[in-house]
């Protein structure tokens, strides 16, 4: 078995197991499928996390031989909206997207299912999916996340967490702090920090205001790891405050911060699997007719990184696979 056979028969175990379906392996040969243009068109910015599902999904394209297309919006849903409404004109055989406003971009991916084109959405709408006319959805369920941040927060002992949210139209985001607020024994506060990430600076002062305002803060959620390690961690650090940190999502700084104790846990949404399977499973419907999922998402988290694993996963993040 050649190396691209045994990454799709792993691949394909991998999203079967998930999906709790039985099926037949599909057919290939060494030449590949260079005719299938496979499009991935996500909310993304091109930054620490987007680039990790971007390599996922042009390793998937690579072992599998097909044509990748791939773009990001920087969290514009109209342009995203524009960009497969292009990809269906430019010969999409089929579309993986984000949904962090489904509502923005629904009318194009009904279109693409109207013209039979298969879908999938990843990393945000697992609860809108089938809205959009796709199979499945490849992702972390986030208020699952939320929960299980909640849960993390009561074994601390800690009693008021403070969820900031850095994008105020992103349903993902706000999921996060709703699950959050299901588990938690204490009191859970959403806090308005949109466009935090554009001016990070900004956000840091804002989340020092907030802790000021309320020393009954003990802990913060953050749902995004430049918001934890660049905003959250230094109004801490200049009030002298001893709070428990958790946040969604990874990069360098944040592991650091758990490596060295600062922070608490980030929690892994394993955005490279998301990329990844999401072009495998769209692969696998066109060459074999599957709709892996039975009609439920398919789980890529949430995983914890804690003091505990953070060394491994660190090293993987150097990898560019975490």
């Amino acid at each position: 078995m050649s190396l691209k056979m045994k990454a799709l028969a792993l691949a394909a175990v991998a999203a079967i197991a998930l999906s709790g379906c039985s099926a037949a392996a599909p057919a290939t040969t060494d030449a590949g499928h260079k005719d299938l243009k496979i499009c991935v068109y996500t909310h993304g910015d091109g930054g620490s996390f987007w680039t990790v599902a971007q390599k996922g999904a042009e390793a998937a394209a690579a072992d599998l031989g097909v044509t990748l297309d791939y773009q990001g919006s920087n969290n514009d849903s109209a342009k995203q909206a524009s960009t497969i409404e292009a990809g269906i004109a430019a010969g999409c055989k089929a579309i993986a997207a984000s949904a962090p406003d489904a509502g923005a971009i629904k009318d194009a991916m009904l279109k693409a299912h109207a013209a039979g084109i298969p879908t999938v959405t990843m990393n945000s709408g697992s609860s809108v999916f089938k809205e959009l006319g796709a199979f499945t959805h490849v992702g972390q369920d986030e208020i699952i996340a939320g929960q299980q941040a909640g849960l993390k927060f009561n074994d601390m002992g800690v009693k008021h967490v403070l969820c900031p949210i850095q994008e105020a139209g992103n349903s993902g985001l706000a999921d996060r702090c709703k699950g959050l607020a299901q588990t938690f024994k204490g009191k859970a506060t959403n806090f308005n920090l949109d466009g935090g990430l554009a001016d990070l600076t900004a956000a840091s002062a804002k989340i020092k205001a907030a802790l000021q305002a309320d020393t009954s803060i003990d802990a913060v959620f953050a749902l995004n790891a430049d918001i934890a390690a660049k905003a959250v961690l230094p109004a801490a650090d200049e009030l002298g405050l001893s709070l428990k940190i958790g946040t969604v999502d990874m990069s360098p700084e944040a592991l650091d911060a758990i490596a060295a104790g600062k922070m608490e846990f980030a929690i892994d949404q394993q955005q490279y699997a998301q990329g990844y399977l999401s072009v495998v499973l769209l692969y696998l419907n066109l060459t074999n007719g599957h709709e892996l999922g039975g009609g439920q998402p398919i789980y890529s988290g949430p995983g914890f990184v804690t003091k505990d694993n953070v060394a491994n996963v660190q090293a993987l993040v150097k990898a560019g696979t975490r």
